[in-house]
């Protein structure tokens, strides 16, 4: 039976994870405006024309352009905008699933660190961070893997790939090494427990300095990304540990690439939705 003094603890260690959930989605505080991307390309359409040129000037000046933004609570919890300031983009359910699966391999004891492949500006990471310090885990690690450039070209590797366009999106998909750090800094969270990965999968997992996995968040969008992660990583992740595919509803060659990684694995655990995107399953052998 918990003493008052440890219920306490506990529920202080709760309130502070789901206040981080609504900090780093932004749910509790959405942003009132926006910057101004590009508009998409019509014919006849001036803007597409001209937004790089004003673009540029502005910015010589340090002015950016802004606009109002209105955001739905509903699409923020299941992660399906783009905030304009959040640290995460996969909204409450994700990461109230997230901080599930921490709590089941602490009380299960299961041995290894936390790994997030494909990290945007670094959110999940940040919670894993909090929640470890939260329930008071002093050997656990939280590996921070990412290019911090956006996503690759497709190279060829798989033909999944082909045609894919996640790599002209790096002005928002790419957040810069010294600024997922500067995220963790603001939360008081960047410490020798944080490491990072930097670089393309392909050239950074194979050799990737992480022993054994507690927990696998796959996070890459791509067919090739969401492979290289599950193929190097996947053998370190301890059974009773779980392996969470991001985008498997809404990206096909993400969804293929987990498909395909089972099959020949011979991985019968059933999967589990955790919202319209993101599925998840426990490592059983």
């Amino acid at each position: 039976m918990k003493t008052p003094g440890e219920k306490l603890e506990n529920d202080a260690a709760e309130l502070y994870l789901d206040l981080m959930k609504k900090c780093l989605t932004r749910y509790i505080f959405p942003e009132k405006h926006r910057p101004v991307r590009r508009p998409p390309l019509t014919i006849k359409h001036f803007a597409w024309f001209a937004y790089p040129a004003i673009a540029a000037i502005l910015e010589k000046k340090g002015l950016r352009l802004f606009c109002d933004a209105e955001v739905d609570l509903a699409r923020r919890a299941e992660g399906r905008d783009w905030p304009a300031e959040a640290e995460t983009m996969i909204g409450l359910k994700r990461l109230d699933n997230l901080d599930w699966c921490i709590a089941e391999v602490l009380r299960g004891e299961v041995p290894g660190d936390f790994v997030e492949t494909g990290v945007w500006r670094g959110g999940a990471c940040i919670f894993m961070r909090a929640a470890l310090k939260a329930h008071g885990d002093n050997s656990r690690q939280v590996w921070v893997a990412d290019s911090f450039e956006g996503l690759p070209k497709p190279d060829g590797r798989y033909q999944q790939d082909e045609g894919d366009r996640h790599w002209k999106k790096s002005d928002v998909l790419g957040v810069s090494l010294e600024q997922v750090k500067a995220n963790f800094s603001r939360y008081g969270l960047l410490d020798d427990r944080v490491r990072f990965l930097k670089g393309w999968f392909k050239d950074t997992l194979p050799s990737a300095p992480i022993e054994t996995l507690a927990i696998l968040r796959v996070d890459g969008d791509m067919y090739s990304s969401t492979m290289d992660a599950l193929v190097n990583l996947y053998p370190k992740l301890s059974a009773g540990g779980y392996v969470i595919i991001d985008d498997y509803g809404e990206i096909e060659s993400c969804r293929k690439a987990a498909e395909d990684f089972r099959a020949k694995n011979k991985i019968k655990t059933p999967l589990s939705w955790i919202d319209l995107s993101g599925v998840y399953w426990k490592k059983e052998t």
